[in-house]
């Protein structure tokens, strides 16, 4: 059930017109662990970025203007190995396009890399409305990527645009999961969207209803509206939440931590590696210190991941 905390939608931040990133952030000199403790259960870190070099490079420098320093300024190949040498069982890979024509490579770039790579589970991406959009996502699946992520900030979309039905329906088709970065914060104005005005819960509800076929998973716990998405977890089953960087005690937003025990067949664990301004290991040292029961514990960190991903090496 959800917990009696405070109702973010009738508390809107200090300045929304702002959001989180009206200026960058700080970076934590925080310690990082050597290895993932012993005790835990396998742990796969179900948001990991990966880009070709330019691409990231790129990003890092979005990221140092707009959100944050980047601690790990690795390319794709060393970011694996950085989180599988210490004790990580596998990698979700994830990517977005940010214009016309770029989707395809990125997947062709992703496809060629997981090649290479036992222990990633490559996703694919796409960018809505776009000509052709569902014949680069089945063309993307057929080759063997795993999902499919966008993100509505980035893309400038909202979930539900007409734009997205021929992606949901190819999702469904294919029986792919599709991750949406579809939460309002962190909010910059470096975004071409205002954020606040695409994202909302009710309009990913509304693709619950529409598409209940559809596996979906919002990253970050849906920030910052965390009790609209801790509701939306306990009414459908075809919602999944990732926990990334939400449950890290870096943003300033409520604590989420109640929702984890809510749905825990339903979250995963993700990080946002390498693109992150500490330690490595910090999300899950605060999740571990939530007290979640081992079997909980075990869904949240790996076995949430198996299930919705299926992929080869992912067997329950």
């Amino acid at each position: 059930m959800i917990p009696d905390v405070p109702d973010v939608s009738e508390t809107p931040p200090a300045a929304p017109c702002c959001g989180m990133l009206a200026t960058p952030m700080a970076g934590l000199d925080d310690e990082e662990g050597a290895r993932l403790p012993s005790q835990l259960p396998p742990v796969i870190d179900a948001h990991v970025h990966l880009f070709p070099d330019r691409v990231f490079e790129a990003l890092w420098r979005w990221f140092a203007e707009y959100g944050w320093p980047v601690r790990y300024k690795l390319h794709a190949k060393d970011v694996v190995e950085f989180l599988c040498s210490r004790g990580v069982e596998h990698v979700v890979g994830l990517h977005f396009a940010h214009t016309p024509g770029m989707a395809a490579s990125l997947n062709q770039w992703m496809t060629e890399f997981a090649a290479t790579e036992s222990r990633l589970v490559p996703l694919a991406t796409v960018l809505p409305g776009e000509p052709g959009a569902a014949d680069v996502l089945r063309r993307a699946f057929a080759a063997g990527l795993r999902g499919v992520k966008l993100h509505c900030h980035v893309q400038a979309f909202s979930v539900d645009d007409d734009a997205m039905s021929e992606l949901y329906a190819v999702c469904i088709e294919h029986d792919r999961p599709m991750i949406i970065h579809a939460g309002r914060e962190p909010k910059s104005p470096a975004y071409p969207v205002d954020p606040y005005e695409v994202c909302d819960a009710d309009r990913v509800e509304r693709v619950l209803r529409g598409f209940p076929d559809l596996k979906l998973c919002v990253p970050h716990l849906g920030a910052d509206e965390f009790r609209e998405y801790g509701k939306l977890l306990e009414r459908y089953d075809g919602l999944w939440l990732d926990t990334t960087m939400s449950m890290a005690d870096y943003f300033p937003t409520d604590d989420p931590a109640w929702m984890l025990s809510v749905r825990p067949d339903r979250i995963l664990y993700g990080t946002d590696f390498p693109n992150i301004p500490y330690a490595w290991d910090r999300e899950l040292k605060q999740i571990a210190s939530v007290g979640l029961s081992e079997e909980a514990m075990a869904a949240l960190l790996g076995g949430n991941a198996r299930e919705l991903y299926g992929a080869p090496g992912l067997a329950p």
